[in-house]
């Protein structure tokens, strides 16, 4: 048997605007994780004129799944865990065995914490360990990327590549991976909607945005990229209380982008009077979660008032 676990994230600054190039602040988030197992079948009778598709045995009871690869493939031919799956093995060039894949997830669905790429970067390792040895994590975030196509259509490869690394991301589409470090640790409480929303249909509206008017949104995409240089530095020098002001005025930019929801706006102000020095929506937007920039000891009282606001959940993180 072999298995693997990847985080969660949240995006600190940049969302959307790292579409189009301009960098993008991200962070993994360990209190949430996808969790694959990968066992060889020993259950198997006749294996006589058998493809290992039609035996291979596909787990996930988050999404209510459980079914043979051929058939999930003969449902959906481009389902994200099948691609995943033929596309790992088709990368090692191998025929595998006849498997037992079991996946599973803590990481809120179409929420804004990378759930898709958590699911598929656990999912890489689990089957490379189970047939051959380990992937690197280039391998792996390429690998991952390709699926995350799946999910959002024009992504960013923001998700993928924090969730692989499991470190801070400073993530510019196109050019070399770059982690920066974080001198104070600070702390954030995520709050969740509730509401699910794809990541492809904000995206996909920001784009009909830009396309209607190029030199508007391009400014604005130039201001958040500020916004990002200006965060990376403050968290590099331990000046996090610079952060709060960011993270507002980024959220403004994003309402602009109409990517924010009535939801998302509401446990932002409400964060915002609980005492957080900051709050914003964080991932496509539409709904799924905001982040609160908060001292540690205002913490708790900030996620109760998420909560008692309409928060499904809220989680306490440690950007460090």
């Amino acid at each position: 048997m072999s298995s693997a676990s990847a985080p969660g994230k949240i995006i600190l600054f940049g969302e959307h605007a790292v579409v189009y190039a301009r960098p993008a602040l991200a962070v993994p988030v360990l209190q949430v994780h996808a969790d694959v197992t990968v066992d060889v079948r020993t259950d198997k009778t006749d294996l006589m004129g058998k493809d290992w598709r039609s035996l291979t045995l596909i787990e996930a009871p988050d999404i209510g799944i459980f079914t043979t690869l051929d058939s999930l493939l003969a449902h959906q031919s481009t389902h994200p865990l099948a691609t995943v799956i033929v596309n790992v093995f088709q990368f090692l060039g191998i025929d595998p065995p006849p498997l037992k894949i079991r996946v599973t997830s803590s990481i809120p669905v179409a929420s804004g914490l990378g759930s898709g790429a958590a699911v598929s970067v656990a999912l890489i390792r689990a089957l490379a360990a189970a047939v051959s040895d380990s992937l690197p994590d280039e391998q792996v975030n390429t690998l991952a990327y390709e699926i995350e196509k799946l999910h959002h259509g024009t992504p960013s490869g923001i998700d993928n590549t924090v969730i692989t690394y499991a470190r801070p991301v400073y993530f510019v589409r196109g050019r070399p991976i770059e982690t920066f470090s974080v001198h104070t640790p600070f702390t954030v409480v995520i709050g969740n909607t509730g509401v699910a929303a794809p990541t492809k249909e904000s995206v996909g509206d920001v784009r009909k945005l830009w396309e209607t008017d190029h030199t508007r949104w391009e400014q604005v995409f130039d201001r958040v990229g500020e916004i990002v240089q200006q965060a990376r530095a403050a968290i590099e020098k331990g000046e996090t209380s610079a952060l709060g002001p960011l993270m507002d005025a980024n959220h403004a930019i994003l309402q602009r982008l109409t990517v924010s929801s009535p939801e998302l706006d509401h446990l932002v102000l409400t964060a915002k009077a609980a005492g957080a020095e900051g709050a914003k929506l964080s991932g496509g937007g539409r709904g799924g979660n905001m982040i609160a920039l908060v001292q540690p000891q205002r913490a708790e009282a900030v996620a109760a008032a998420l909560r008692s606001a309409g928060a499904l959940s809220a989680i306490t993180t440690l950007v460090q």
